[in-house]
């Protein structure tokens, strides 16, 4: 049963592409579908969270994290009468755009593309999966790209820098950039992924911190929610041991972040009474946590960017991926033919290697880094 709020397939703004119309409620499934048998997503399960692929079998990777991001938002969804199957969709979509080697790698192509060509687009990882979805992606006869409708498309494209949105607006007749330009909001599907992505690597970090031994349980009293937690959790089970006492806290943490959103969504939803998916657009954003939760998310980013995304193993390692991307992007932009040739035919040259460097998996990456280097960078 979906609120009047909520996206409705039968309502849906289309395809770029028309095609046979899918049976009644399965238009945001067929989305979901696609995203799940595609290339990119396959790739997802070797490619870096926080940790490079190399260093641990039990690290999240982008597809694990898609998958839990995808479990939170259809739980909320459910409480909140959104759309399911287009929460689910987006959530496996979003992160299809990213490139080896977490942010690290990212960064580094960006910086590639700005000084190969200074009046371009750069490199935006949700940008990049608006491109998979809409052209990289080949597997139909007629049309590349995977042909999402415009709420999925809508969804993962969560920021675009003005530039890019003004290319889009001028190419793009569906209007996908039009929200960055007018400063609106996307569906409530959307803005619900958005969040449920924060709850689950804020958690998930915390848990392969620990893991890794690069965080220590101590630490985490140093965050007033976990420590707020963590003291429950002792108090009910004295005698857990460490790795249980760890998840059971994380348990509560994502509990208590997903019933508070549930709660505050709920008040400014029955504040603002949006009658359509399209009046929710045009009005602030309505899927939100409390001024005490959002503080509480916000100490813990905090943390894990002082004593995790910082700590000197991991800024050693994102250093040597960054010289794996610039090596790369340098070697193909000087010999286009070291490239499939699908990749090294396209016009804008600069644009293509970006696309193929950004499609690859950490291991493939180092793989084909050693073998047009020569050097090894990591054990």
């Amino acid at each position: 049963m979906l609120e009047p709020y909520a996206c409705d397939p039968e309502r849906s703004r289309g395809r770029r592409i028309r095609e046979q119309a899918a049976a009644p409620g399965e238009h945001f499934r067929r989305d979901r579908d696609r995203i799940i048998h595609s290339t990119a997503f396959r790739r997802l399960v070797y490619k870096t969270q926080v940790f490079l692929n190399h260093e641990g079998d039990l690290f999240r990777t982008r597809l694990t994290h898609s998958i839990e991001v995808a479990q939170l938002g259809r739980t909320i969804a459910h409480r909140l009468g959104l759309n399911e199957d287009l929460v689910e969709a987006i959530a496996l979509a979003h992160d299809l755009g990213h490139t080896p080697f977490g942010h690290a790698g990212q960064d580094a192509l960006h910086e590639c593309l700005v000084q190969s060509d200074p009046g371009g687009e750069g490199f935006e990882h949700n940008f990049q999966t608006l491109r998979v979805v809409d052209a990289l992606e080949q597997r139909f006869p007629t049309f590349d790209g995977l042909n999402l409708s415009f709420e999925t498309r809508e969804g993962v494209l969560k920021h675009c820098s003005r530039r890019n949105a003004e290319r889009l607006v001028a190419t793009d007749g569906s209007g996908l950039g039009q929200r960055f330009i007018h400063r609106s909001q996307p569906s409530l599907e959307a803005q619900l992924c958005n969040l449920a992505d924060q709850i689950a690597y804020n958690a998930h970090d915390v848990d392969d911190g620990v893991r890794s031994g690069l965080l220590v349980a101590e630490q985490l009293d140093e965050v007033p929610l976990l420590r707020e937690l963590h003291a429950a959790t002792s108090a009910e089970f004295p005698a857990l041991a460490d790795r249980r006492l760890l998840f059971e806290t994380l348990r509560r943490m994502l509990a208590s972040q997903v019933d508070d959103l549930t709660r505050t969504t709920t008040a400014l939803l029955a504040q603002h009474a949006p009658r359509s998916a399209d009046e929710a657009r045009r009005m602030p954003t309505l899927v939100g946590f409390s001024e005490p939760m959002a503080k509480n998310g916000a100490q813990l980013k905090q943390f894990l960017r002082a004593n995790l995304y910082r700590h000197p193993r991991v800024v050693e390692t994102t250093d040597r991926a960054r010289q794996v991307i610039r090596d790369l992007f340098g070697a193909y932009c000087n010999a286009p033919a070291e490239m499939p040739a699908e990749h090294a035919r396209r016009p804008r040259l600069h644009r293509s290697v970006a696309d193929y460097i950004a499609g690859m998996t950490d291991r493939f990456a180092l793989r084909e880094h050693h073998r047009i280097t020569g050097r090894t960078l990591f054990d």
